[in-house]
């Protein structure tokens, strides 16, 4: 018998920052003495969307879902004793993706690293921005010009680097189905090709084709999931080779890095969860022909809040554990020939395909952004109905509710907290940065950022100068709003579809009854206030409150609470409700409650949803909230059935 060889296993990842650049240094340093191989960076939301952890937009958003890198100090911090030349590196950033790999760079020609010799990925995907996460700054056009920059410069430069991640993952966060979820994607990475070949020698394409890789997602429905990795290998080698004409079968191939489903872990039950990721990972580790090249997992306790180092290590080890003690490496690919499979490729595939060719008659991803949006927002609707009609069986959440109380919580919640001081910390030290640095010689290099934006000159040398002449994350970003202008995304709920939901009939006539009271329609005001971006769920309570016969009024996404006050002033809803699922729950809401006070709108009653402890619930209705709502909360049903209540003039009038 013939000897197995075995295949490396893949890059083991943690998805990991928060607090501060020193804090996530330390994290990361612990987390590589465990046995993690490649380093993956999340970034708080003001270093995602180009504000400097002093603006007005950043309040109560400071390390709180990633870690705060404001200048080129911050990002010496983050990798402080971490050589760089021999890390593998994942940076989860779009809008700011030329920004950070420039800062990236300067820290290793610091540490005196060869950068030709760098590898990693910076996400880099601004058009699933506008479809899922909402973290873009610029309109599509000149977003996509910055994307395929970063192209153009690291095949040359760094040409082990990434330079985008065409990213699946949020796609079906948004409530994508497989179909989408390839097509979208595909579109997305079309997009970017169709503008990057102008930017190269014909004779260099393939090789700028080659670094294109992807970050997908993978759910509780293994074998679709399965399937679906093993079409997204097919349909990118037939792209490659027949829209592209990419000879060579070595930079046709589909490399992906994927983290398993978030959006399935839930609240109730949470240790279940573990389960869940551990199911999840098959889909992406099973198949030879289709398996990821890197793997991060969730903790069992993300639907609760960030994880602590221990829940990281857990996650960690389910990796080391499938990859050393199984026997999976050994093998060629089980399912090959497999003919439940290949149909259930086949079939995946023809649908994609179908999608892709709808996408291209309208012009492309960039042209059809507003289609895909309201798209997801249908598809993510029928996702919920499914929960909420039973259809989907989610065990602890709709069947088998009934448990004992996790063992695995402690005095904390379970999660770990970022200390309230870390903002006017981080905020200091920017202070000092900005005192300390040549003045002239950033405002040179702003200068010749800004030229180089305005006559198509590749920004990422120009970007590589601002980082070490001092320049920040904000200046940085609001030079390229300078030039490119800002942009609000379509929230996709007036052209979403209505699916069949059950209990509506009865709702819509309480609407119409607490209408005929008002003298007027029952008005909801839906306000996402904050740079979170996660608007699936906020988008999901107004299309049902559109349904439900209500008038909606909901802008989208990044509001200040002034900017709120605002439209509550000038629209004058019954009911106002307030989605933040980014942790900064506490400030805005007391910051726009106050506000409400102030302005004597005191008698418009306020809801709150998010991923809120109970303590951070109780602070909230003390505040004079009326409801706060958490993942547990997902008969939306209900919290219509709430809002009709609270809009009654005589519940009003009782308060």
């Amino acid at each position: 018998m013939s000897e197995v060889k075995k295949d490396r296993p893949w890059l083991f990842r943690t998805y990991a920052g928060h607090s501060t650049a020193k804090a996530s240094n330390a994290l990361y340093r612990n987390n590589l003495a465990k046995g993690q191989t490649g380093l993956s960076v999340a970034f708080d939301l003001p270093t995602q969307t180009g504000y400097d952890s002093d603006h007005e937009l950043a309040r109560g958003e400071v390390g709180k879902v990633g870690v705060p890198v404001s200048h080129l100090g911050d990002m010496r911090a983050l990798f402080d004793n971490i050589p760089l030349e021999q890390m593998n590196t994942s940076m989860t950033i779009n809008a700011t993706a030329p920004w950070l790999l420039a800062l990236y760079i300067a820290v290793a020609e610091e540490q005196g690293a060869d950068i030709t010799k760098l590898q990693g990925t910076v996400q880099n995907d601004i058009i699933k921005e506008y479809l899922s996460r909402g973290t873009y700054i610029c309109p599509p056009k000149p977003s996509l010009r910055l994307i395929t920059d970063v192209a153009a410069y690291c095949y040359t430069n760094v040409p082990k680097w990434n330079p985008m991640n065409v990213c699946s993952y949020h796609l079906q966060e948004a409530g994508a189905t497989p179909e989408q979820e390839l097509a979208f994607a595909l579109a997305t990475a079309c997009a970017v090709l169709d503008d990057v070949k102008d930017k190269v020698p014909a004779e260099d394409f393939a090789q700028v084709v080659g670094r294109i890789s992807f970050f997908v997602n993978a759910g509780i429905r293994f074998v679709t999931e399965m399937c679906k990795m093993r079409a997204f290998v097919d349909l990118w080698d037939e792209l490659c080779a027949h829209r592209y004409h990419v000879g060579d079968a070595k930079f046709r191939r589909f490399r992906y890095g994927v983290q398993v489903n978030s959006l399935g872990l839930t609240e109730q039950q949470p240790e279940n969860n573990v389960y869940r990721i551990l199911i999840e990972m098959l889909a992406v580790t099973l198949s030879k022909k289709a398996r990821a090249r890197a793997v991060q997992l969730p903790a069992w306790n993300e639907a609760l809040g960030l994880p602590r180092p221990f829940d990281q290590q857990w996650s960690l080890r389910m990796q080391q554990i499938m990859a050393y003690e199984t026997d999976l490496l050994e093998y060629a690919d089980l399912f090959d020939h497999n003919p439940a499979v290949e149909n259930k490729v086949e079939e995946l595939k023809q649908g994609a395909r179908a999608e892709l060719a709808n996408i291209d008659a309208m012009g492309g991803a960039v042209s059809a952004i507003e289609y895909m949006k309201s798209q997801l927002v249908t598809a993510n609707a029928e996702r919920l109905g499914g929960i909420e009609r039973g259809d989907t069986i989610v065990v602890g959440v709709n069947k088998w509710t009934q448990g004992e109380p996790s063992p695995l919580m402690d005095a904390d919640g379970g999660i770990m907290t970022v200390d309230p001081a870390v903002e006017a910390e981080q905020i200091g030290r920017l202070n000092d940065w900005r005192a300390s640095r040549d003045a002239k010689a950033v405002k040179s290099a702003l200068a010749a950022l800004r030229a180089a934006a305005r006559d198509g000159t590749n920004i990422m040398e120009p970007s590589i100068r601002a980082a070490k002449a001092g320049v920040t994350t904000g200046e940085w970003a609001e030079t390229m709003r300078q030039v490119f202008g800002q942009y609000r995304g379509p929230t996709g709920v007036s052209r979403a579809v209505s699916n069949k939901t059950e209990g509506l009939d009865d709702i819509r006539a309480s609407v119409d009854a607490i209408s005929d009271k008002l003298g007027r329609r029952l008005k909801f005001l839906m306000g996402k206030p904050g740079l979170d971006g996660h608007s699936n769920g906020a988008e999901q309570i107004a299309f049902r409150a559109r349904d439900c016969g209500m008038e909606i009024d909901y802008e989208g996404i990044r509001l200040t609470p002034d900017e709120l006050i605002a439209a509550a002033k000038r629209e004058d809803p019954h009911v106002i409700g307030l989605s933040i699922l980014s942790g900064s729950h506490i400030p805005l809401v007391e910051s726009f409650m106050d506000k409400v006070k102030a302005e004597g709108l005191s008698h418009i009653p306020v809801l709150v949803g998010g991923i809120i402890p109970d303590e951070d619930a109780r602070r909230l209705l003390a505040m004079g909230v009326a409801k706060v709502y958490t993942p547990k909360d997902f008969e939306l049903n209900r919290i219509m059935v709430d809002i009709v209540e609270l809009a009654d003039p005589s519940a009003v009038a009782a308060q």
